[in-house]
């Protein structure tokens, strides 16, 4: 525990200090650490979703959430959410996103749409009938149909919406060494750290059921569903973190967590933003590629 605390501290103060000597105010560090820290996530299955709230009174921020907050606040302007929201005529009609709310890809999806400000339904999906999603041939989440058109693949979902959106010269008018970062960090964000975040989240069989409970309190599932669901699918998850610890070579999951946060700081490298003066496609992965499960343990 002192370690994690040290690393906290570390990491909190690489982040917060460049900001003291830019001009200051006391306001400001609060104000990028509140939007980092105190976020929380409501969703309700076929509605639109709910913005993320701000509660500045929560205590709850665990050492693991210090530290990936840290490293987001890092790369947050002082504007509110540094969102880009595209012209209204490019914004998409009709967004649906069929997704399983700890699902870290489901999340990184839903980070792009509000960073970008574009209104969508959430689908809450049964993860063991995945009655939801039997229209369709592809029985992963996330899937997003963006009028009537459907995309799979979390991060191809991404570039298409960019294409939609800003069209290609968006895309293209980075420079080769800022294009080869943003995909290097975007690869890093798909086979790493999500793969570190399910060890850390399914790490016993208590966290396991704690974390099925808060996912089938956002589903439409009858009162059967959601203990299958709960049990059945803690058991299952308890089991894929195992394994995913033995392949990915993990003996402590916690050193690995705080370990990808101190990584994605370094990389900031004191800039304001990975991408330079504002944001690149990695950094709202990288940020709600966390925010799998709010109240967990981990967090």
């Amino acid at each position: 525990m002192r370690r994690a605390s040290t690393l906290a501290s570390s990491v909190l103060s690489r982040t917060l200090t460049p900001t003291l000597h830019e001009g200051g105010a006391l306001s400001t560090i609060n104000h990028r650490f509140l939007l980092v820290a105190l976020y929380s996530t409501t969703s309700n299955t076929g509605s639109s979703h709910s913005r993320r709230i701000f509660n500045p009174f929560s205590s709850s921020l665990g050492v693991a959430g210090a530290l990936v907050s840290a490293a987001a606040a890092a790369s947050l302007s002082q504007d509110v959410l540094a969102k880009e929201p595209p012209l209204a005529e490019l914004v998409p009609k009709e967004v649906v996103l069929y997704q399983y709310e700890a699902c870290p890809f489901c999340n990184k999806v839903k980070a792009y749409l509000d960073y970008y400000d574009i209104p969508y339904k959430v689908v809450e999906v049964n993860p063991i009938s995945k009655k939801e999603i039997k229209w369709s041939d592809y029985k992963k989440v996330p899937i997003l149909v963006v009028d009537g058109e459907q995309l799979v693949d979390s991060s191809a979902i991404i570039d298409k919406l960019t294409n939609k959106i800003h069209g290609k010269e968006i895309v293209e008018s980075a420079s080769d060494k800022d294009d080869d970062e943003e995909i290097k960090w975007r690869r890093w964000v798909d086979n790493h750290l999500v793969h570190v975040l399910s060890p850390n989240i399914y790490r016993n069989t208590s966290e396991a059921l704690e974390s099925f409970d808060y996912i089938t309190s956002n589903g439409n599932f009858s009162f059967t569903e959601k203990i299958t669901v709960k049990y059945a699918g803690a058991a299952a998850m308890y089991f894929v973190s195992k394994k995913l610890k033995k392949k990915y070579n993990i003996t402590d999951e916690r050193a690995a967590l705080y370990e990808a946060a101190e990584t994605w700081v370094d990389a900031l490298n004191g800039r304001e933003f990975l991408g330079g003066s504002k944001p690149n496609l990695a950094e709202p992965c990288c940020f709600w590629g966390v925010e799998t499960h709010p109240l967990s343990e981990v967090w």
